[in-house]
C-alpha cells in the first residue's frame, strides 16, 4: 500500500504540475510561435512613402553617392557641399560667367605648368615629366549608356502617360510640371540646380533618421489627397464623356 501510495503521489503531482504550469508552457510557446508572424504582419502593415520596402541607403543607389547624401562621411560630403556653394558663389553672387571661369582656369594652369617645367631645366637642367591625360573610353560609354537609359526611360515614362489609360498619372505629372515652372519662374537655372544639390544632401538625412515620423504623417496626407480625389473623380472626371475605344482589326 505504502509502495502504491508513493508510485500514485509522484503521479498525482505530475498531473498537478502539469495543470500549473502546462498552460503557461503552452501559452508561451504558442505566443513565441505567434511573434515573428505578428511581427512580420506589423512589418508588412506599416507605411513607407512612396511604397519602398528597401533602407534609404538602397533607394539612393548604394555605394559612395549615398554616402555622400546621408553623410557617412562627413568629410567628403562637406566638400563636395563646399565645392557646389563656391561654384554657386561665383555664377551667381559674383556674376561670374562659365566660358570666362573655363578659360582662366585654363591660362593659370598653362602657366603654372610652363613656369614649372622652364625653371626646374634652370635648376635641375631636366625638364620635368608632365603625365598624359586622357579620358578612358570605357568610362565615357558606361556613362554615354547611363544617360541613354535614364532618357529612354523618361520618353517611355511620357509615353505612357500621354497615352491616356492612367489619369492619375496625368494629373499628377501636370501638376508637378505646373509646380516646377512656378519655382523656375522665381530662381534662375544655376540656383535651381544649388537648391535640389542642397536638398540631396539634407532632405534623405532628415527622412533617414525620422522615417518613422515621417511615414505616418505621409501616410495620412495621402488619406487625404485619396478622399479629395474620390471627390473630383465623382463631382467632375466621371461627368467627363469618353468615346468608346475600338480596336480597328484588319481582316
Amino acid at each position: 500500500m505504502a509502495d502504491h501510495a508513493g508510485d500514485s503521489e509522484p503521479s498525482l503531482m505530475e498531473k498537478v504540475s502539469e495543470k500549473i504550469h502546462g498552460p503557461e508552457f503552452s501559452s508561451s510557446s504558442d505566443s513565441d510561435d505567434d511573434k515573428p508572424s505578428a511581427v512580420d504582419s506589423m512589418k508588412s502593415k506599416v507605411y513607407r512613402l512612396f511604397g519602398r520596402d528597401k533602407p534609404v541607403h538602397k533607394v539612393l543607389g548604394g555605394g559612395k553617392p549615398a554616402d555622400i547624401f546621408l553623410w557617412r562621411d562627413k568629410k567628403v560630403s562637406a566638400g563636395v557641399l563646399g565645392v557646389a556653394t563656391a561654384i554657386w558663389i561665383l555664377f551667381e553672387l559674383m556674376e561670374y560667367h562659365l566660358i570666362t571661369l573655363v578659360c582662366h582656369i585654363l591660362i593659370l594652369a598653362l602657366a603654372i605648368i610652363f613656369l614649372w617645367a622652364n625653371g626646374s631645366t634652370f635648376i635641375t637642367k631636366s625638364p620635368p615629366n608632365i603625365p598624359e591625360v586622357r579620358l578612358p573610353e570605357k568610362c565615357v560609354l558606361e556613362v554615354a549608356s547611363a544617360l541613354r537609359f535614364e532618357a529612354n526611360r523618361g520618353l517611355a515614362l511620357l509615353r505612357e502617360i500621354a497615352s491616356g489609360r492612367e489619369l492619375k498619372k496625368f494629373l499628377a505629372f501636370i501638376a508637378g510640371l505646373w509646380v516646377l515652372s512656378m519655382v523656375g519662374s522665381c530662381f534662375n537655372f544655376i540656383t535651381l540646380i544649388f537648391i535640389t544639390f542642397v536638398l540631396l544632401h539634407t532632405v534623405p538625412l532628415f527622412y533617414e533618421k525620422y522615417e518613422d515620423h515621417v511615414d505616418s504623417f505621409a501616410e495620412k496626407a495621402m488619406v487625404e489627397i485619396r478622399k479629395q480625389y474620390a471627390v473630383l473623380d465623382e463631382k467632375v472626371l466621371s461627368k467627363i464623356p469618353k468615346g468608346p475605344l475600338k480596336d480597328k482589326k484588319k481582316d
